[in-house]
């Protein structure tokens, strides 16, 4: 698949804060690539760079294979929907929508056409006469959008579009963008600092942390194989336990996790040549049972806390020999026995489930 958006060793400094340091990324033509990472983190100026409102203090921008890195945004066949939508508040829906397309010069019979097609896209149709006020919050969000596809950009920058609405609208609004990214085609690169909203809807998550990628992958990669502590911290919940080498047999190694505890894991999976290093383990790869269960590593813990999350119960485990981790169950049903609080269980690992990151 071709790159449609390249940054080469891309650097970016304001005054002596470093807000994106030394990140090449590809993006690919028709991917849709989400930027996730904590509040400051570099995601934002980075998106900024690729619309060609910042400009690099060194490295090089490249969208379809042309260098741009000097070009102003006005130049750039790219797009972007803010956070607040920015809409014209005296221009009704069409004429918001059309701006672009007049800014441009574009034919009349030409501004017309790409409105009406913009609009149906985001299923608009009849509000074109409408001012913003005059809408809802998922309304406003879709004029915001449709003005950005109106010009059939290359590249469609989002940057968090979708923080100001509820709830229930924003889960809507993250399965529509995501149909409608795969109904154009077109390459999508979106900002957030919501983790589930990153999982749901990306081809791709580049992980952002004190303005570097620190991982790039699909959601079920980004998840279940962090390269790092803090991917695998910041990316869901995660048990993070120091683990200490002590021996190879065959195909096993055996290590010490944080607390004592005793774990085996396929020989290749540890790093050669270390003694020390971090296991991830996600809470709901851990199996409680009140009755005895096979697995590879199994142990007994004591449920020192119980948390009530509707469909899932969040616990809180201690060995005892001290190691401590949180586990998420099912909550009760008729076909299993309820855990509670003060409840001896037993624990089991698969060794799938147990993730070896580096330490940083």
């Amino acid at each position: 698949m071709n790159a449609m958006v390249e940054l080469k060793e891309v650097t970016k400094r304001f005054g002596s804060f470093t807000a994106v340091d030394a990140v090449s990324l590809t993006i690919r033509s028709g991917e849709f690539l989400t930027l996730l990472g904590p509040s400051g983190c570099g995601k934002t100026t980075l998106l900024r760079l690729i619309a060609g409102f910042e400009t690099p203090d060194e490295g090089v921008v490249l969208l379809d294979g042309a260098e741009v890195t000097q070009l102003p945004p006005y130049k750039r066949n790219v797009n972007q929907v803010f956070q607040s939508y920015a809409l014209f508040p005296h221009l009704s829906v069409r004429d918001n929508v059309a701006f672009g397309l007049r800014m441009q010069k574009r034919p009349k019979a030409e501004i017309d056409a790409r409105v009406a097609e913009a609009l149906e896209l985001v299923s608009l149709q009849g509000l074109e006469e409408r001012r913003p006020h005059q809408l809802s919050g998922g309304q406003r969000q879709r004029v915001a959008l449709a003005r950005a596809l109106a010009p059939r950009p290359s590249v469609l920058l989002l940057d968090e579009p979708l923080s100001a609405l509820d709830a229930k609208l924003r889960h809507a609004m993250q399965l529509e963008l995501k149909r409608l990214q795969r109904q154009l085609g077109m390459t999508f690169v979106f900002v957030t600092h919501d983790q589930e909203e990153a999982l749901t809807m990306s081809d791709r998550i580049a992980i952002v942390n004190q303005g570097r990628v620190e991982q790039i992958g699909g959601a079920d990669e980004i998840y279940h194989r962090p390269a790092t502590r803090f991917v695998a911290d910041f990316v869901g919940q995660a048990n993070l336990l120091e683990a200490e080498f002590l021996e190879t047999r065959g195909a096993w190694t055996r290590l010490r996790l944080q607390g004592g505890l005793e774990v085996s894991l396929p020989a290749g999976a540890w790093p050669v040549n270390t003694s020390k290093a971090l296991v991830s383990i996600r809470p709901e790869k851990v199996h409680v049972s009140k009755a005895p269960i096979a697995a590879a590593n199994v142990f007994e813990a004591t449920v020192t806390d119980e948390v009530f999350k509707g469909a899932m119960d969040h616990l809180s485990l201690e060995t005892a020999i001290g190691t401590r981790f949180a586990a998420i169950v099912a909550n009760e049903s008729a076909l299993q026995e309820a855990i509670h609080a003060g409840d001896r269980v037993y624990c089991g690992l698969h060794t799938d489930d147990l993730v070896v990151v580096r330490i940083g």
